[in-house]
């Protein structure tokens, strides 16, 4: 089985209140390409550090990184619009970074990124694959995308406390600046994520379109962000199965994540790593609502629970954890 983990940046991440993808501004840049690292080599190489929330909720990635130890599975990172270069290495589908989505055209790159990422998933040699993504600032992102496609779900967020009030606000602001009003993107996925989204999901769209164009099972490993991909895609006309696999955080914590999985036809796996259980603070954080996905963790997790392994993730992520923080420093 392989894990393919899309990494990207947007610059709607960086207004005040959005992400908690990194202990502050000045690291939030570098958490896709250090989440790609931990996946690929189990420490960062590139990036200054291991990403952390500002309360010290370590990234999703090093529990993706667990479960990939215990099962075995590989993984492929995608450049979904890197501001800042990985360390691990990367397959290129010409996606380039995101604008803040306040602007006229965010994400210009978006429609050849679709394409390119479309090309891949057709070519790609394997029956099933799971999808994940990184990007700071992508869950309002998300909500754009889903505001300019017509559809009224809400996110979820890395803080404890969904900011929906400044997200929508966010949105507001960047369909009045892209002269769209809600639903103007109907049928027309590229220009919902040009105009309203990031090139992390664009490049996730394209590659499950053109994926289940030939026939492969893809799961899609996230949290709302995953469930607009999975709009995106029906958007483009694309009636195949599909799948979504997440965490208990971001189902217990979006009121209507289950009535938008239905109404995209996606089979749903929920999956809890048992951070309650663990004594340390910032793995017991996941619990009290921080972070909750990303990375590809809640497919991560189901593949973990098909190994039969998923007892021992939680073990696992704790005894990474205090390696990195002896190796790296607290």
């Amino acid at each position: 089985m392989r894990l393919i983990l899309v990494a990207g940046t947007t610059a709607t991440a960086e207004i005040d209140g959005i992400s908690a993808a990194g202990a502050d501004k000045d690291l939030l840049g570098h958490t896709p390409g250090a989440d790609a690292e931990l996946l690929t080599y189990g420490d960062v190489v590139r990036a200054p550090e291991v990403p952390m929330s500002p309360t010290g909720c370590p990234t999703p990635a090093l529990v993706t990184r667990a479960a990939r130890e215990l099962a075995g599975f590989d993984v492929v990172t995608v450049d979904g619009g890197l501001g800042i270069p990985t360390g691990a290495p990367t397959v290129t589908v010409g996606a380039r970074p995101g604008g803040d989505i306040r602007e006229q055209d965010p994400v210009p790159s978006a429609p050849g990124a679709f394409e390119a990422a479309r090309q891949f998933g057709w070519k790609l040699p394997a029956e099933e694959f799971v999808l994940g993504e990184t990007i700071p600032g992508g869950t309002t992102t998300a909500l754009g995308v889903l505001r300019a496609l017509g559809e009224e779900w809400s996110v979820s967020s890395s803080l404890p406390e969904n900011p929906m009030e400044l997200k929508e606000e966010v949105v507001a602001a960047g369909l009045e600046a892209s002269n769209l009003r809600t639903g103007d993107a109907a049928g027309e996925p590229k220009t919902a994520v040009r105009r309203m989204g990031d090139p992390v999901l664009a490049v996730v769209a394209g590659l499950t379109v053109g994926a289940l164009e030939t026939g492969t099972r893809v799961v899609l490993g996230g949290g709302t962000q995953m469930l607009t991909a999975a709009a995106l895609v029906r958007h483009a006309g694309i009636e195949a199965p599909l799948s979504l696999a997440t965490t208990s955080y971001v189902a217990d914590s979006v009121p209507d994540f289950e009535a938008a999985a239905s109404a995209l036809d996606l089979g749903v796996t929920v999956s809890d790593p048992g951070f309650d259980a663990v004594d340390h603070v910032g793995l017991a954080s996941y619990a009290e609502g921080v972070a909750k996905e990303g990375a590809g963790m809640g497919g991560a997790l189901a593949l973990a629970e098909r190994a039969g392994v998923l007892d021992d993730v939680a073990a696992k992520t704790f005894d990474s954890l205090q390696r990195l923080e002896v190796d790296n420093g607290p």
